[in-house]
């Protein structure tokens, strides 16, 4: 493959498939736990970040209580998610995703 790095946020076959791609010496990065895939003479890092509830309650908090700043640029629902990322352009901010109505 030709690709210096994939993000892999999905796992399982889309890791599998994407890890063929990277070139020697790239690197895989996952975030979805242990890397299932290895790109052929390059490196795969993993990391999980686990957090309870209360400490996503404390986040929240800081946020209303202003002491903990965000950034968003947009807020798109589910279903527009594909169109929302493959706007041209460049946005300010984050791009959240409402999973939810």
């Amino acid at each position: 493959g030709g690709v210096d790095l994939v993000f892999d946020v999905i796992g399982g076959d889309i890791q599998k498939q994407s890890a063929a791609l990277i070139r020697t010496g790239g690197t895989l990065v996952t975030v979805v736990g242990p890397a299932e895939a290895r790109p052929t003479d390059g490196l795969a890092v993993d990391f999980v970040v686990e957090s309870d509830r209360a400490q996503l309650r404390e986040i929240v908090q800081r946020v209303r209580d202003g002491r903990l700043q965000t950034n968003i640029g947009k807020v798109s629902a589910l279903d527009e998610a594909v169109a929302t990322f493959n706007a041209s352009g460049r946005r300010n901010g984050k791009t959240v995703i409402r999973v939810r109505p």
